[in-house]
């Protein structure tokens, strides 16, 4: 899987953002005559056999309609009465070859190579990322007929997989939506067979039917894009307005008529203030990627300090921190995972190298910074500390 500039370019970029992005289906046919993998066969192996996966997390579906997990898992316990759902492999292949799917939610949090390429994508589209592998081996559908309330990116990684698309039948639908887009009528706008390495862009709400009819077994990642919405803005913009003593107030249901009208002009006047500003789009985003976790990890067996050692290697854990400077341009901030850290605007270097989200190690910052390596080992340590950074080798 490309990184993100790969991803960009993959994906077209800025044309891409400015014509594609939440306007139509696009497909990107693998580049190559190897396609890279984020996730064999034997990675989703060891991942159901090591993890305790519960459904719904892990499940099966077979023409629309969820398998009940008790048909291919039997319950499990410990000595101290930790209890879970074991699976058992020879349930799981027979109900796979009879027509079942299987999907897994949530691979980015497990899997090394996917989460790389989801915080990747993450980085790209400026919004949160999770990943589901979906694996299948008849022409029936897993789920029949349906549409999604995110967009994804579809990567197909093994054998070959059928999409017919049909448009959306309501705008942009949401999750908590009003009413629910009507089933659409006549042929799908496209049929598409996705092969190893294709990739496949969907808006939300276009309607799709996906089969593993092409002889061959199926296993695809999608990568859904969380979606940013109106809602989603005056949600943020109802926090921030917690300022104003209108947006404090009780609502005045005992009041008069007169009393009423005054209030809802009061509160009027300070919505409408923050909504004239032209920068609130810019601020929203800047804050809610600030304020998002990101991806933690603990980077063990450092916990207190990290040494000064060239072969450690680190990686920014905040796909969407957030860097400024102050007006004097002496200090900057770095804003991730609720946490601001203030650095002399000499740590520039390292942490622009560090915001690519690429994994680097101390040698490698250190001289292509100029920075001195105790230096630079403190600096990593405060971003350690915030949760910002994380230690991804430890070059033992």
């Amino acid at each position: 899987m490309p990184e993100h500039a790969s991803w960009a370019v993959r994906l077209g970029g800025d044309d891409f953002l400015a014509q594609v992005l939440h306007r139509s289906y696009a497909l990107f046919p693998a580049q190559g005559s190897t396609p890279g993998t984020l996730l064999s066969w034997d990675d989703l192996n060891a991942v159901l056999a090591t993890y305790r996966l519960e459904p719904p997390r892990l499940r099966l579906s077979q023409n629309g309609e969820s398998i009940p997990a008790g048909r291919y898992t039997v319950p499990a316990a410990n000595r101290r009465g930790v209890h879970w759902s074991r699976l058992q492999p020879a349930l799981l292949h027979a109900l796979l070859a009879e027509g079942a799917s299987l999907v897994l939610d949530a691979i980015d949090e497990i899997h090394p190579p996917v989460r790389a390429a989801a915080a990747e994508l993450e980085r790209f589209f400026r919004t949160p990322v999770q990943t589901n592998v979906y694996a299948s081996w008849t022409e029936q559908e897993g789920f029949g007929r349906h549409w999604d309330d995110h967009d994804v990116v579809v990567v197909q990684q093994y054998g070959a997989k059928r999409w017919r698309l049909w448009p959306p039948t309501r705008p942009v639908p949401a999750f908590r939506d009003v009413e629910f887009p009507p089933e659409p009528e006549g042929e799908p706008v496209a049929d598409i067979v996705l092969r190893p390495g294709d990739v496949l862009y969907l808006p939300r709400g276009w309607w799709h039917s996906v089969t593993a009819d092409q002889g061959v077994e199926s296993l695809h990642l999608t990568f859904g894009l969380v979606a940013q919405t109106g809602a989603s803005l005056l949600g943020w913009v109802t926090d921030e307005l917690h300022c104003e003593e209108a947006i404090r107030a009780d609502v005045p249901v005992h009041a008069t008529a007169t009393e009423q009208a005054d209030y809802l002009e009061r509160l009027r006047k300070s919505v409408l203030a923050v909504l004239s500003d032209p920068d609130l789009i810019d601020r929203w985003t800047r804050s809610t990627a600030a304020t998002h976790p990101g991806r933690p990890m603990p980077s063990l067996p450092h916990v207190t300090a990290l040494p000064q050692d060239r072969e450690i290697t680190v990686r920014l854990t905040a796909p969407r921190a957030e860097l400024t400077a102050d007006p004097d341009g002496t200090t900057l901030t770095l804003a991730a995972a609720s946490t601001e850290c203030d650095v002399a605007a000499g740590a520039e270097p390292v942490l622009q190298a560090l915001l690519t989200g690429r994994s680097t190690t101390l040698g490698e910052l250190a001289d292509t910074t100029g920075l001195h390596l105790k230096d630079l080992a403190e600096l990593l340590t405060v971003l350690i500390r915030s949760q910002m950074l994380a230690v991804v080798g430890t070059g033992q």
